[in-house]
């Protein structure tokens, strides 16, 4: 039996007094969310950790999924550190707000690209304060002064040939204050941040198949539970018949949860066959019973002037555009399909509850609200909630959810077998395609008039899409997600007048955040459009970009730099062979501006995709191995949504249940992807989201270039 801290009556109280809404006065909302966790810090503070041997350890604060973050956040302190790269390892952190908290967050999480631009200044100031402590050890034993002595490799030296290593001053290190405004180094001093030096620390463990996932977490005693959840969105049960399931031997329990009816069972196996012999009869009262089609059709009668009382929230109007449009206006329209993440390994958790305490292990995307999302089940503190975050393999944003829903089905069974019982709660690859939280189904109408020289001089645009931030804890009224991409578009800002309105009607249908959110559709139709008026006006695509981002000014100087950038490396403007032409996109988000060029041909009556060019300005370049791979991870993901991905409803049931209905791109599609760092001083924004939305337009706009049809909707290659 693995056992688990036990919480005692007074942290429970005031659990209880925090569940009651009442107000701790004088504790700042890490201190609150962080009360009952039991978090002990070494003499380096809560990001380093030294071994005798000298080793350093840099904790981790952030879940990797695959995005190779560890390296990058240990890269930070350790070049301030002068830590010797070959022997610095990576940790993850535990649960904690108080310590770990996402400074642009304001919680302890891994999303919107965030991981490095949040831990920037962070990490080099506990890198720099420990290097400080270790200099002013070795000159306390030296009796030298501090300011002769460099670090450098983990070698502390003095010109006059004294020498020392980590684990020699650690004693005396180990006893300093650390200092509380260290100073940094300039970036011209950086020798490990910008080198392709920086490279993964989890590459053997994850070749090996040592690295540990959930699905690997083995325990004394663990059950393994699996839900039936409902056919239907918005669905409940109405009642069940548990009869057979119970004959089966190996089955332990049926429990009904919040969420459905699930099967306990000593392996994933009889836990299966148990829930396949449930009768569970469904309440569909309040349920989804569209198919995606009517949803689609529904939408567009919305966008139309059709929406009956759901609100209209205007999000950028400046002049009279009704006047200005005419009566006969250039018409777009757009449609975007519902997308699943898709992630390699499907969700799963595992959770022991004894009375008020609770212990999860599993890829945790955002500790707190898991934390807080599980303390209201168990009725303790979040931050006594303790998580031990493994692995993830993939998430796409679908493990960061306001719910914690897979999650807290897990927290759910294990309060009902007590006495920190592990129960591991599994969904099957069917479960995670239909269990919903998707990239929502989306549709935009814009209509443009254009001046003499064929520039936007009017520019109306319609978006319809359910709202994702919509029951967030802390979430704005406005959900700003949905628009993101259209309200800050330099295309807009270039356009004197303009009527930007979006819609976000209520459904049963659960959405997410999904890879690069809003952008997901907003640079398809951004970059789409543009690409058809500089056709309309008889002018180049790239030159038609360029005299848009001279009129939105400054705010566009970064997207005209990536731009250059990547018509210089790809060729642009050089003929191609017959049945192949280029496509061009530029977008901005996350703090990070990307201009790719797409070679696109037909091939099987298919678009095919042989070579990118992506242009990127992020800032500070941490690991440019790393972005480089991110950038053909990203563009692989993107590619693979917007050639195929679609998930479909019919009367409201999923019909993309598993791989062979959501086609994903295999490595024979998979193009050369050539990734560009503008250089920049700026400190580092977001790399793991920026690169997937602009593949899609990038190809819409060479087809356009081989056919002259502009594409309307997505994917590309109907399922």
């Amino acid at each position: 039996m693995t056992h688990i801290a036990k919480i005692t009556r007074r942290t429970f109280m005031v659990g209880s007094a925090m569940a009651g809404t009442s107000l701790l006065v004088g504790c700042s909302l890490g201190d609150l969310l962080g009360m009952g966790a039991h978090t002990e810090l070494g003499a380096f503070g809560p990001f380093i950790k030294i071994a005798q041997d000298g080793t350093v350890t840099v904790m981790s604060k952030h879940l990797e999924m695959g995005q190779g973050n560890h390296a990058g956040l240990a890269a930070i302190a350790a070049e301030e550190m002068d830590a010797d790269w070959s022997t610095v390892k990576v940790e993850q952190a535990p649960a904690n707000a108080k310590y770990y908290s996402n400074t642009l967050m304001g919680i302890q999480g891994t999303g919107g690209s965030t991981a490095i631009a949040n831990s920037w200044m962070q990490l080099r100031k506990a890198g720099a304060g420990a290097r400080a402590m270790f200099v002013l050890a070795a000159a306390q034993i030296w009796s030298l002064p501090a300011s002769e002595i460099t670090v450098k490799d983990g070698i502390v030296s003095h010109p006059s040939g004294k020498k020392a290593g980590f684990a020699e001053l650690l004693p005396v290190a180990a006893k300093i204050a650390p200092p509380a405004d260290p100073v940094l180094k300039n970036p011209s001093q950086f020798n490990l941040i910008g080198t392709d030096r920086v490279r993964r620390k989890d590459s053997t463990a994850k070749s090996t198949g040592t690295a540990r996932f959930t699905q690997d977490v083995q325990m004394q005693d663990m059950l393994v539970a699996i839900v039936a959840h409902a056919p239907l969105f918005g669905a409940t049960v109405k009642s069940f018949d548990a009869t057979e399931a119970r004959k089966l031997p190996g089955v332990v329990d049926v429990i009904q949860i919040s969420t459905g009816v699930a099967v306990v069972a000593g392996d994933t196996y009889t836990a299966k066959k148990g829930r396949d012999a449930l009768k569970v009869i469904w309440d569909d009262t309040k349920a989804e019973k569209r198919g995606s089609d009517q949803i689609l059709a529904d939408y567009k009668q919305i966008a139309a002037g059709n929406a009956g009382a759901l609100k209209i929230q205007p999000f950028d109007v400046r002049g009279d555009a009704a006047a200005a449009l005419g009566s006969d206006p250039l018409t777009f329209a757009f449609d975007f399909p519902y997308l699943a993440h898709a992630a390699m390994e499907p969700m799963n958790c595992v959770a022991q509850v004894d009375g008020h305490s609770c212990k999860l292990t599993f890829g945790s995307q955002v500790q707190t609200l898991d934390q807080i999302n599980a303390a209201k089940i168990v009725l303790t503190l979040p931050g006594a909630v303790e998580i031990e975050t493994v692995f993830a393999g993939g998430s796409f944003g679908r493990r960061a959810n306001p719910t914690s829903d897979y999650a807290m089905e897990a927290v759910e069974v294990a309060k009902k077998i007590g006495r920190g019982r592990p129960v591991k709660l599994v969904w099957t690859r069917e479960d995670d395609m239909t269990g919903g939280r998707y990239r929502p189904l989306t549709h935009h109408a814009l209509a443009i008039r254009t001046d003499t020289d064929g520039y936007p001089a009017a520019w109306r645009h319609r978006i319809v899409t359910q709202s994702i931030q919509k029951g967030v804890p802390g979430a704005p009224s406005f959900d700003g997600s949905t628009v993101e991409g259209v309200r800050e578009s330099p295309y807009l800002k270039a356009t004197p007048i303009v009527d930007a309105q979006v819609y976000m009607p209520e459904l049963p249908v659960t959405v997410l955040w999904w890879r690069s959110v809003g952008a997901t559709h907003t640079a398809m139709v951004m970059e789409h459009t543009i690409d058809q008026l500089a056709r309309k006006s008889g002018k180049d695509p790239v030159d038609y970009r360029r005299a848009m981002y001279a009129k939105a000014g400054d705010s566009a100087a970064r997207h005209l730099g990536v731009l250059n950038l990547a018509v210089e490396k790809s060729g642009y403007g050089q003929p191609l062979e017959a049945g192949w032409a280029r496509g061009v996109a530029v977008h901005e988000c996350f703090g990070t501006v990307v201009a790719q060029i797409a070679e696109v041909g037909m091939v099987d009556g298919e678009p095919r995709v042989r070579r990118v060019t992506a242009a990127v300005d992020c800032g500070t370049a941490i690991a440019p191995s790393q972005i480089a791979a991110q950038m053909e991870g990203a563009v692989c993901y993107g590619l693979s949504a917007a050639l195929f991905g679609e998930v479909t409803l019919k009367d409201g049931k999923v019909q993309t249940t598993n791989f062979d209905t959501y086609r994903v791109l295999r490595i024979n599609e998979a193009p050369h992807v050539d990734t560009f760092i503008l250089p920049s001083t700026n400190p580092p924004s977001g790399i793991g989201e920026p690169g997937t939305p602009l593949i899609a337009p990038a190809v819409a706009n060479a087809l356009l270039v081989l056919t002259g049809k502009p594409t309307s909707r997505l994917p590309f290659v109907k399922a």
